[in-house]
Formats: C-alpha cells, sequence, structure tokens
C-alpha cells in the first residue's frame, strides 16, 4: 500500500540506518539553496505502515517541485513513541538547524513544542489539537504548529454502528485504546456513551501493553456475542498483527479505524483516508519554505473517508456481511 515508492526501493534507500539522508550531489551544480526537513515517525524504520507514509510524503513534496536529494534534504528519526524519545530526536534534528518538521501523532507534538516554539512544525494524524493545547485555534493556529488532525472524538462511534450493522448479534465488545492519551479516553467515552442505545456492553482494553491486551480480548471472547473495535493510536498500529491474529483466533467481528488493517487480514474498516494526509502535508511544508507562518495556515481535517471489507477473513470467521455494506464499500478484498 506504500505510496509513491516500492517496499523494496524504499528499504535499500534506508540502507539499515534509523536516520535517512538523502544525498546532495546536486548542491554544487544547482548553485541554489538546499533546504531541510526532519521527520519524526513512531513506527520501526522497516514497517510498512511507515514506508507508505514516508512514500505519501515524498510523493506530495515532488509534485509541488521539491527533488529530494538536489533542492530538499530529509531527515528521518524512527520509533519515536515517547516523550523521551521525542526529546533526543529533536535535539538531534534542532542540530541540523531544519527549516521545518513533520511530526506524526499526537503523543510526538506534545513534547516537540516543548522543546521548540520557533521551529515550524506541520503535524499529521493529531488528535483536538484544540483541546490539547497545541494551537490556539483551528482557523488560526498562531505559534509554531499547524498540520491536519484528526475526526472528532465523535466519528469514533461509526465503528461501533458499523459493528453491530455487520454482526447485529454482538452484545459486548472490547475497545482497545491507549489510556494515557486524550485521544484514547475520548474516543472511548464517545464510544461508551452511545453503547446503551444499542445494547452494547463495552470494555477498555489498554493497548499499549500487549500482554494485557492478550488477556483481555480473550476473556471478551469467552462471551458469546462478542466484537472488537479498534479505534486510532499509535499502539494499535504498532501491535497490529498481534490485534488481527486475536481476532482471527477467537473468530470475532472486529471493526478497525484504516485501511492496512484489513489489507493485512482485518474483517472491516472506516476511516479517514490517512496517505492523503501526508501528501497534503507536503503541500504545507511547501508553503512554508516558501515564505508563509505555520501560525497562518489553518488546520485541516480529513476530506476523504472509505469503508473497506476483507471477505476472506468474513467467510474464515462465518460473517455474512450484510449487501448493503458492501454496496457502499469502497473496496473490498476478495
Amino acid at each position: 500500500m506504500a505510496v509513491g515508492i516500492g517496499r523494496r526501493q524504499f528499504i535499500s534507500a534506508l540502507g539499515g540506518a534509523t536516520a535517512v539522508v538523502w544525498p546532495l550531489a546536486a548542491r554544487a551544480q544547482q548553485g541554489g539553496a538546499v533546504r531541510r526537513i526532519g521527520v519524526l515517525i513512531p513506527l520501526a524504520p522497516d514497517d510498512p505502515v511507515g514506508q507508505a507514509q514516508l512514500g505519501a510524503l515524498r510523493q506530495g513534496l515532488q509534485e509541488v517541485g521539491w527533488t529530494i536529494g538536489h533542492d530538499m534534504q530529509v531527515e528521518i528519526r524512527w520509533n519515536v513513541r515517547d516523550p523521551d524519545s521525542v526529546r533526543k530526536s529533536a535535539a538531534e534534528l534542532l542540530a541540523l538547524a531544519p527549516d521545518v518538521i513533520v511530526s506524526v501523532g499526537s503523543e510526538q507534538l506534545g513534547p516537540l513544542l516543548q522543546i521548540t516554539r520557533t521551529i515550524p512544525i506541520v503535524f499529521v494524524v493529531v488528535s483536538d489539537p484544540v483541546g490539547a493545547g497545541f494551537v490556539e485555534s483551528l482557523a488560526r493556529p498562531g505559534g509554531n504548529a499547524t498540520g491536519f488532525s484528526q475526526p472528532e472524538y465523535g466519528t469514533s462511534t461509526k465503528l461501533l454502528e458499523l459493528l453491530k450493522e455487520i454482526a447485529p448479534g454482538v452484545t459486548r465488545a472490547a475497545v482497545l485504546r491507549d489510556s494515557t492519551t486524550p485521544n484514547g479516553i475520548g474516543q472511548f467515552g464517545a464510544i461508551q456513551a452511545m453503547a446503551p442505545s444499542l445494547g452494547v456492553e463495552v470494555i477498555a482494553v489498554n493497548a499499549r501493553d500487549t500482554g494485557e491486551t492478550e488477556r483481555a480480548v480473550t476473556a471478551v471472547a469467552r462471551s458469546s456475542n462478542s466484537g472488537l473495535i479498534v479505534p486510532s493510536g499509535a499502539p494499535m498500529v504498532v501491535h497490529r498483527d498481534l490485534i488481527i491474529t486475536l481476532a482471527a483466533r477467537y473468530k470475532l467481528p472486529a471493526v478497525y479505524f484504516e485501511r492496512f488493517f484489513v489489507a493485512a487480514g482485518g474483517l472491516i474498516s472506516y476511516g479517514p483516508k490517512v496517505l492523503d494526509e501526508f501528501q497534503r502535508a507536503a503541500g504545507y511544508v511547501d508553503r512554508i519554505l516558501k515564505g508563509e507562518k505555520p501560525g497562518d495556515l489553518p488546520v485541516q481535517a480529513p476530506t476523504k473517508y472509505e469503508l473497506v471489507v476483507n471477505l476472506k477473513t468474513a467467510k474464515a470467521i462465518g460473517l455474512a456481511i450484510p449487501p448493503a455494506v458492501l454496496a457502499r464499500a469502497d473496496e473490498v478484498i476478495e
């Protein structure tokens, strides 16, 4: 699912390093200033989701006229998931005097803003940036950060609605979350508030701990008519293989927030097209490099959503996807 760059080519470009610097052979030839951007990604360098995100950003930069290795240099730090790793990686990037930093995820942005209030930041996949104090408002962010936000917490209820639509008999569902973040708390709160009206008991499961995740999902699966809801959050992405495996093992109908879960064997997903946000982020990087201030660029919400169904997985767990769901699906994996 990588955008703009194949997996083999990308891994070759990585060269086994935790930081990536595209060569600057053309500096002398062009004679102009080479701009430098830093990128903080919470995933491992060999994670195909991280590769796809970076590929989408790179493609977006190329589409607005930048050539990596000629007039742009990109520094990447991987596995940036907690405040300590953010501080370490940000310090490394700041020492290189980047023109812009692209930050992925809510967990990274807070510590990053504590370190710099001057270097422009374009964020992606961040929930409630106003409520978290990252920006003053969506229309006029102020400060040195702007970017692309996740949907409002209330939209996570659509995952519960979809679960009941594909499996009407479900009466109990485990909701994976990161209980240490506003995103995890807010999404579960919205789902919990709607659950009684749909006749579902929801149970919060901390997805940061793989052992706890496995025990909790196993406990829910012991009850009949159980299901699984996987809203957005970095731990869910990092541990997605375990989550998909548990759902398959216990034949749980599971609804995910992003397509890559379904491509990897998950049942069904509904949510924004995340890679589109990375391509759009490249446009903001371009505008900042050309002189605009991040504080004047409005924070943008997702504009493209997709519903993806894996019929092979549905058959494996003995579930018939309703025709109405298949009719409005953007993609059906056979």
